[in-house]
């Protein structure tokens, strides 16, 4: 824990909720608040007069403090400082990222059917920092009308029963402490071939595999629920597409939160198609926990 929730802001609607979202996740966590923005303004390429990157850093202030002020009004206690740094954006924001507990982004929704449009700074930044990062869209669920709207609803994360991922674990069950809301832990797996959807079905191989898949799904769990025990957790492991499923049982929630598994190789970060989805048509924000 670094004692900081950081939220880049770029002047959008996305960036405003985001900033309203992050607000509420620092009072959560009783930590201060920072505000960022970035841009590259004096880039040798730049061929603009001095005084159109002059123009623009007192814009970027004058957004910052405006930012503030917003955030102030609705949340007086909340410790909030600001920061306008020349560099390009994904990589000032990866680090900054590296110093904060959590790096809050916006992102643009395309409607309720198909969520977010995940631009090219968010998906760099998730692929270039192993901290926490959430994607918030713009809209009534990213800024309700009470401060309870952020920490009543139900969390939801989807587990891979197959890999160890205590990160991802540890930040959900984390985060419902802190809410006190209850966290819905849901495992999608595939039939075997043998199995099928067609004639081969059978309802009772099929509910078999659900009853294995769950036992799979506890076990994981109860160490945690263990270290928890006030955190209600509700438990579904069911046949189906993972990310779908996350996106529909999420449709509701505070936050969706998914893993994405630290790689390295030559064509660098893998965010994995399951996250990858969430991120493009989950309408709740997003938490992108990267882990082992």
């Amino acid at each position: 824990m670094n004692g900081l929730v950081a939220v880049g802001l770029d002047g959008s609607a996305e960036s405003l909720a985001a900033a309203h979202w992050a607000a509420r996740e620092a009072l959560l966590r009783g930590v201060a608040l920072q505000l960022v923005h970035a841009e590259e303004w004096s880039s040798p390429r730049d061929i603009t007069p001095v005084t159109s990157a002059e123009m623009r850093s007192r814009w970027a202030e004058a957004l910052l403090r405006g930012a503030t002020d917003e955030l102030h009004d609705r949340h007086p206690e909340l410790a909030i400082s600001i920061r306008s740094l020349d560099e390009r954006p994904a990589k000032a924001l990866a680090a900054l990222a590296t110093a904060a507990d959590m790096l809050v982004l916006g992102s643009r929704g395309l409607g309720a059917l198909t969520g977010f449009v995940l631009g090219s700074v968010g998906m760099a930044v998730i692929h270039s920092t192993e901290r926490p990062v959430v994607m918030v869209r713009a809209g009534e669920d990213a800024i309700p009308q009470s401060q309870g709207g952020h920490s009543d609803r139900e969390l939801v994360v989807g587990v891979d029963t197959g890999q160890p991922c205590d990160a991802l674990l540890a930040f959900a069950f984390e985060e419902a402490s802190r809410r006190s809301c209850t966290l819905r832990a849901l495992h999608s797996w595939t039939p075997p071939s043998l199995v099928g959807y067609g004639a081969a079905y059978d309802p009772r191989i099929h509910a078999q595999l659900d009853l294995s898949a769950k036992a799979g799904l506890d076990k994981m769990l109860e160490p945690w629920r263990e270290k928890y025990p006030a955190v209600h957790v509700a438990v579904r492991a069911t046949a189906g597409h993972a990310a779908w499923q996350l996106v529909e049982a999420g449709s509701e929630a505070g936050l969706i939160i998914v893993g994405r598994r630290i790689r390295r190789s030559s064509i660098g970060a893998h965010i994995g198609p399951i996250t990858h989805a969430v991120l493009h048509h989950a309408r709740a924000p997003v938490a992108v926990i990267a882990h082992p």
